[in-house]
């Protein structure tokens, strides 16, 4: 690679350096050098002058099968459970065509906007829809974005006093068995893996309390992550509090799973002893801004507040048609905004976020010192940010507080492993073509059906 303008968050001490360059062989960064440091022989060399590189950037919280509703016009302006309760009956028929072409077309979408390192919540399971996870897989591989799937359910439907119709939601034996059948198949526990799963039960709004105790038994025993909704809306609490007589947060931790291999989306509503506790016990949590401010959640993740407590954050796109755009720069300027909004002008910092959008990102999914990072032997995933033109015209003093200042910034390369999957702001799939025709062609399908 040519010499960058700058290159942040280079090493786990937030490195930067100002006229720099990464090498990167067999998937893996070989060397980082500086300004006077010779570049070595390469067999691709990409010019980054007058570019900011970072790390390939990690989104926490996504559900891709959501793009086939992008923007659906009989559910917006709903409360979180009104929309819900309208997009269901839609979802249910989704199956695996559906699964693939959600996932590939959503993963080229997240890799234009500089994610390398992506988890997914998928969490319905329509009857006879076939093996939507495997499917989101093989979608991945193709791709080349490293993936977290996660093998998400439902187990309560409206005759339960559940959100879901019957034909969403699953026996919790059905549930556990799948898990574990997945996580076989496809975990790799590798720290360099392409691909991982995770047990991710949906909320406590949807799914018994039975299973959420006996995933976390799964997931100690499989040696894999957990991840679910929490504390995200006052519908969601009094909930909780009606059905269960405590809150979101109390209820997840009497349910076992209140240690550092759970990963929570949202988050917004915990008290301050909630705080202190999550954070006491590792839990990680994606802070998810757009989708929160599109739902009206009524609140703001207390993000430094849940920092300073001991919690990994990382940033969640959320879902595609909650969020309607899956653009991890786009949540990390609206996690600056609101950062500031809530703490005044040094509540948040543009270095701030890119922390949560690499390394708090890489922490949530277990990945740290391995994603998130340009350091030897970390990823080989890295993002280069064009900062020339009139968007940034002006900006020459600080390349970081300008990538989220000035813009919007889409990726003008975006690298994983070693391989090149944006170019030029171009995605390289050569499959997108088709893929787009045919996610065309499903999501009329589906909408047909509203």
């Amino acid at each position: 690679m040519h010499r960058a303008e700058l290159i942040a968050t280079c090493d786990a001490a937030g490195q930067e350096i100002s006229g720099g360059w990464v090498a990167i062989r067999n998937g893996r960064v070989a060397a980082v050098g500086a300004a006077g440091e010779p570049v070595p022989n390469a067999a691709e060399v990409i010019d980054a002058s007058g570019c900011l590189v970072t790390p390939g950037l990690v989104n926490t919280h996504h559900h891709l099968f959501q793009n086939l509703t992008r923007a659906f016009a009989p559910a917006v302006n709903r409360t979180l459970f009104g929309w819900l309760q309208r997009l269901y009956p839609v979802w249910a028929g989704i199956d695996t065509e559906a699964s693939y072409l959600s996932t590939r077309v959503g993963l080229v979408e997240l890799a234009l906007g500089g994610v390398t390192t992506t988890s997914d919540h998928l969490y319905i399971a329509p009857r006879g829809a076939g093996d939507l996870w495997t499917a989101q897989v093989e979608a991945a591989r193709a791709v080349g974005v490293r993936l977290h799937a996660t093998r998400g359910s439902m187990t309560l439907s409206t005759a339960d006093d559940g959100l879901a119709p019957p034909e969403l939601v699953q026996d919790d034996e059905e549930v556990l068995a799948d898990c574990e059948r997945l996580v076989r198949l496809h975990h790799d526990p590798d720290p360099h893996a392409m691909v991982q799963m995770a047990l991710a039960p949906c909320a406590p709004f949807n799914v018994r309390p039975e299973l959420m105790r006996a995933s976390a038994e799964l997931a100690e025993r499989l040696d894999v992550r957990l991840h679910t909704h929490l504390a995200e809306d006052p519908d969601d609490d009094a909930y909780c509090r009606a059905r269960f007589g405590r809150s979101p947060v109390e209820h997840f931790e009497d349910l076992g799973w209140a240690g550092p291999r759970s990963w929570v989306a949202h988050c917004v509503h915990p008290s301050g002893p909630e705080v202190g506790r999550l954070g006491a016990a590792g839990v990680g949590v994606a802070h998810c801004p757009s989708s929160n401010m599109i739902l009206g959640g009524g609140g703001i993740c207390p993000v430094l507040d849940l920092r300073m407590a001991g919690s990994p954050v990382g940033l969640g796109c959320d879902g595609s048609s909650s969020n309607d755009a899956a653009s991890l720069w786009l949540e990390a300027r609206t996690a600056l905004l609101l950062g500031r909004q809530r703490g005044g002008p040094t509540g948040m910092s543009a270095r701030d976020v890119l922390d949560l959008a690499t390394r708090g990102g890489a922490a949530c999914l277990g990945r740290a010192g391995v994603v998130g990072e340009l350091s030897p032997g970390s990823a080989g995933d890295l993002v280069v940010w064009d900062q020339r033109g009139p968007l940034f015209a002006g900006a020459h003093s600080d390349p970081v507080e300008a990538w989220l200042r000035c813009g919007p910034s889409p990726a003008r390369h975006t690298v994983v492993a070693g391989r090149v999957l944006v170019r030029e702001g171009r995605s390289t799939d050569p499959g997108l073509p088709d893929a787009l025709a045919g996610h065309a062609r499903v999501a009329r399908r589906l909408q047909a059906m509203s």
